[in-house]
């Protein structure tokens, strides 16, 4: 930053802007978003569409964001989405003039809004818009867009908001990534450098338990990229193991339909469910590639090893060498692949529940707060003698 700009944010208190795309849940990146909010209390709230219920605020500290015109459109409640083309220019159109700091917590739009030359825009990166870049063909052809007609329209949206994304990283002053991982994408698309800040996990809300039970676990979202059914259908190969399963989404069915008898799937479950099993588990099963990975974090911290597709944020939460070690990886995202994953694990050196919550301790809240409060600081130190 220059100097000029520096002194005169040191010269009074910071006025804060944070910026988010969408306020609907509360999940990973709204997990950072609440811990951004704790280091900065009094800072202002923006989005492109905020519709969390007033029972739901706390983790924005009871603020209600200002938001964008897509707000207003037609169906946007239940299928905002829909308007992601709409997105960049609804960003934009936020007025952010007034403030000298701005954090942006982005995986999407976010990183956009508009600066100027005397505030400074800080971005913690989820990831680059994934679905315009490196997993464009992926998504297309998860969604059924790889051909026809609806499917060119898309490659011309996705054209164009990769050329918006790569414009808008220049009013970006300090890229934050969420993991090395997404630190070499970023490296990848925008040519910028950028520091690695883990995202928080609350590891209070998770009790290490030595003592283990006999079924493993899988739990998310059940979407094409988490490969649900791959590990429905890989334990349905092994009935001689139990499978516990979680979540909910367009994918349920095509797992219950892949299931054995051996195949428990519950579908949604609360907190305390989903904190219950993770506890009790033998180990965790993951076969997504994540940016970053929070769950098999929490896992961890309730003492429970980790068997995970070995791409993305996973290399970097599990240890899989050495007598620490909290798991191990598979690396093709196949039925074989997860079946002889399982019995490395059976017939290899057992993890410890205390190895497992030691490495947890590494992403903690207090970690992730000490990490964004030292990257701002140092961008608005003084300038050096010599620059």
């Amino acid at each position: 930053m220059q100097s000029s700009m520096q002194s005169s944010m040191q010269s009074k208190p910071l006025k804060v802007a944070v910026v988010h795309e969408w306020l609907d849940t509360y999940a990973g990146s709204e997990r950072v978003v609440e811990q951004i909010l704790k280091v900065y209390p009094a800072a202002d709230l923006f989005t492109v569409v905020d519709f969390l219920k007033d029972e739901d605020r706390g983790f924005v500290l009871g603020k209600r964001a200002t938001t964008t015109f897509i707000q207003r459109l037609p169906g946007a409640r239940k299928h905002f989405r829909s308007y992601l083309p709409l997105m960049p220019l609804a960003i934009e159109q936020l007025d952010l003039s007034g403030y000298d700091l701005v954090v942006s917590s982005s995986h999407a739009v976010a990183k956009g809004v508009i600066t100027g030359p005397d505030q400074l825009h800080v971005s913690y990166v989820h990831s680059p818009i994934r679905y315009a870049w490196d997993m464009q063909h992926q998504y297309l052809k998860e969604s059924g867009l790889a051909k026809g007609f609806k499917g060119a329209i898309a490659r011309l949206v996705l054209h164009y908001m990769r050329l918006w994304d790569l414009r808008t990283a220049n009013g970006v002053d300090v890229f934050i990534a969420n993991s090395a991982f997404i630190a070499r994408r970023i490296r990848k698309v925008y040519r910028r450098e950028a520091q690695v800040i883990f995202p928080p996990v609350d590891l209070d809300r998770f009790q290490l338990q030595e003592r283990k039970e006999d079924f493993y676990l899988a739990a998310s979202r059940m979407v094409p990229y988490k490969k649900m059914p791959l590990i429905a259908e890989a334990f349905a190969k092994m009935p001689g193991k139990r499978l516990v399963m979680i979540g909910d989404g367009p994918e349920i069915e095509r797992v219950r339909a892949v299931a054995g008898p051996n195949v428990t799937v519950l579908g949604y479950q609360g907190t305390d469910v989903l904190a219950d099993h993770m506890r009790r588990a033998r180990a965790f099963v993951f076969a997504a590639e994540e940016d970053f990975g929070i769950m098999p974090v929490e896992v961890q911290a309730c003492g429970t090893p980790v068997i995970a597709f070995g791409r993305g944020g996973a290399t970097e939460t599990v240890v899989t060498e050495g007598a620490q070690r909290t798991g191990l990886f598979f690396h093709e995202q196949t039925v074989p692949a997860i079946i002889d994953a399982v019995t490395r694990f059976e017939s290899g050196a057992p993890c410890t529940a205390a190895a497992c919550r030691a490495n947890a301790e590494r992403f903690s809240v207090a970690s992730f707060q000490a990490g964004l409060q030292a990257a701002v600081a140092q961008a608005l130190a003084p300038a050096t003698a010599s620059s």
